[in-house]
């Protein structure tokens, strides 16, 4: 038997990230504050950096179900470090896209490949964050996480590879 959900209530002014179910954006997921919590439950918000379609340049607002909602991940301090194949999110395009590391560039820079795309596009490590997964109510990391991540310097080192 599964353990009942966790319910989750969100109040005004708390961060979330609403998950897109737009054709082309699918598992993307985009920063917004709660403005309230309408009686039917669902919850109207206002994202960070989506703007509304009309000539008003205005964050856009948007009334969704509890399911749409989750609320930030917790911020994991990574030194801008990250070991091949770690599974993290990057920021593009207005929102964070879940992928995996698959080389570096540079001192600060990372290529990550998007499952969902079949792109592989290189980062500063500073738009990129480790990825967690919203299970149940809790914030846990992904199953694509490895368990000891080793600095990709070393792993490149122990594979004989180089990645330009």
């Amino acid at each position: 038997m599964r353990p009942p959900l966790k319910r989750v209530d969100f109040r005004p002014g708390d961060k979330v990230e609403v998950c897109s179910k737009e054709e082309g954006f699918l598992g993307s997921y985009y920063e917004a504050t709660v403005l309230s919590r309408l009686e039917t439950g669902r919850y109207v918000v206002r994202y960070k950096t989506l703007l509304r379609d009309d000539a008003v340049s205005e964050p856009l607002t948007e009334t969704l179900f509890p399911r749409d909602i989750r609320p930030s991940p917790p911020k994991v301090y990574s030194r801008g470090e990250f070991s091949l194949y770690q599974a993290v999110d990057a920021f593009d395009n207005d929102g964070w896209w879940s992928g995996e590391i698959t080389g570096r560039l540079g001192p600060h820079h990372y290529y990550v490949y998007f499952r969902t795309t079949n792109e592989e596009i290189a980062y500063p490590s500073n738009k990129i964050r480790v990825h967690h997964e919203w299970v149940n109510g809790d914030w846990i990391l992904s199953q694509r996480e490895q368990p000891q991540p080793q600095p990709l310097q070393n792993q490149q080192q122990q594979l004989g590879q180089q990645f330009n």
